[in-house]
């Protein structure tokens, strides 16, 4: 008999971990493929109008959809089939793709259209990434959703590696060939998730009860969270960590391009994508810290560091080893994170609370994203030239000149981190959420496994 329940347990395991895997695949292939078509329409769009501000403006056409349609996506990933939602959302992705592939083939790209099909294609994948991680955590064994997350941080490697396989694709078969196979991305997506058969309690979990009316619905991950004072302070600090990284991480070029070339840069930033890619790997690898929430702030605290470490002097030898060891502790940082939040969260109530979640912490992205160059520019670049108000402070540390007041954002981040960090552990009900609130979706009962076999 013992033998039959654990057989029974073992399939069910296995038949999610495949799942798991296929789909996972599948939907990386397809980040690889938007990742390479933005980084593209950046260089192009840069290249026309020599304006960095322009350029800007493609990362907010990009985020400011999330921050918009996050609560309406998750209600929709809770009220309807979410397989049928995702393929419904890449199906309008390449649409856009296609029209794209229009404008390129026909020669009447302008840079307002960039703008346009990146906003659109936001839109689309905004609904893609509530029902895509609604249903993600419920495919998955829940004793291995620390693993399953460590896979799901890889995509920011690719993301952050792109601009190096991009300029290579640029060169072979340029910017129409790598529309064109990101387009192909979405068809291989959009083939899989037809061919997966997924159960109901993925696709549908909270089918049986009746949805509360939309106004209530869109703003029951606000009301799940507040009720659980612990998931919002981890979520607080995940929109901090946003913040901070944020500032940094998008001045991350301007700062290796203030004393390196292009070349260096396209090095460095493959370094990155790097680290982020094997902390995912590890992550997944070993599941994550048993003490997830003590394992996210001690991450957070060392990734603080750093970060810091980034400013000390203006060497590609220095960011070469810090870059890839930072960016190594995001996975921990953010997937520990949200193996937590999903493991405290109702099935049926997922898309609504992870959509919540992302709208907090892609707000502060968005904060940070306009903050971080006005403050570089205007304030501390000044600062930190020879004679400026910071030298005298911080120039025996960092340095002054050109470069320098960039140098002065990685440095008060980090230390932001570092200092934010063990404040928010502090709070007994962070340090406690995970004794105090059960989990939503414990391991099945192996006597019902065996009789479904």
């Amino acid at each position: 008999m013992t033998d039959g329940v654990d057989a029974g347990v073992d399939a069910g395991v296995d038949d999610g971990v495949r799942r798991f895997a296929v789909i996972w695949a599948a939907q990386l292939l397809s980040i690889i493929g938007s990742s390479l078509t933005g980084f593209v329409l950046g260089v192009w769009v840069y290249q026309r109008t020599g304006s960095a501000t322009q350029f800007t403006l493609i990362m907010l056409c990009a985020v400011l959809p999330e921050v918009l349609l996050s609560q309406l996506a998750g209600t929709a990933a809770d009220r309807l089939d979410r397989r049928r939602l995702l393929m419904a959302a890449d199906a309008g992705a390449a649409v856009v793709t296609v029209a794209l592939a229009v404008l390129l083939a026909t020669g009447s790209l302008q840079v307002w259209h960039v703008y346009v099909v990146t906003a659109a294609g936001a839109v689309f994948g905004t609904f893609h990434m509530a029902a895509y991680h609604s249903m993600m955590p419920l495919i998955m064994p829940s004793r291995h959703l620390g693993r399953a997350n460590g896979l799901m941080q890889v995509a920011d490697a690719v993301n952050i590696a792109a601009p190096l396989l991009a300029g290579t694709l640029l060169v072979t078969v340029g910017i129409t060939g790598v529309v064109v196979a990101d387009l192909a991305t979405f068809l291989v997506t959009m083939a899989v998730m037809f061919a997966v058969r997924l159960p109901p309690e993925v696709t549908r979990p909270g089918a049986v009860t009746a949805p509360e009316p939309l106004r209530g619905d869109l703003a029951f991950g606000w009301r799940h969270l507040r009720a659980r004072p612990g998931l919002l302070l981890l979520v607080a600090l995940l929109a901090a960590h946003n913040l901070l990284f944020g500032a940094a991480g998008v001045l991350v070029q301007p700062l290796i391009l203030s004393f390196g070339s292009p070349a260096v840069l396209g090095a460095l930033m493959f370094a990155g994508g790097a680290g982020v890619f094997a902390g995912g790997l590890v992550l997944s690898a070993w599941g994550g810290p048993r003490r997830r929430v003590r394992g996210v702030v001690l991450f957070t605290a060392l990734g603080g560091v750093l970060l810091a470490l980034h400013s000390l002097a203006p060497s590609p030898w220095l960011i070469a080893v810090v870059a890839p060891a930072f960016l190594f502790t995001l996975p921990f940082v953010q997937g520990t994170a949200m193996t937590v939040v999903q493991a405290k969260t109702e099935p049926a109530a997922l898309g609504r609370v992870l959509s919540t979640v992302r709208t907090l912490t892609q707000t502060a992205t968005v904060l940070a994203y306009l903050a971080a160059g006005p403050l570089a520019d205007r304030v501390l670049e000044p600062a930190m030239a020879p004679g400026g108000a910071l030298a005298g402070v911080l120039g025996g540390v960092i340095g002054t000149g050109p470069g320098r007041g960039v140098a002065a954002v990685f440095l008060i981040s980090g230390l932001g981190l570092l200092v934010l960090a063990p404040l928010l552990y502090l709070q007994p009900r962070l340090r406690g959420v995970e004794a105090e609130l059960p989990d939503a979706r414990p391991e099945p009962d192996p006597t019902r496994a065996a009789q479904t076999v």
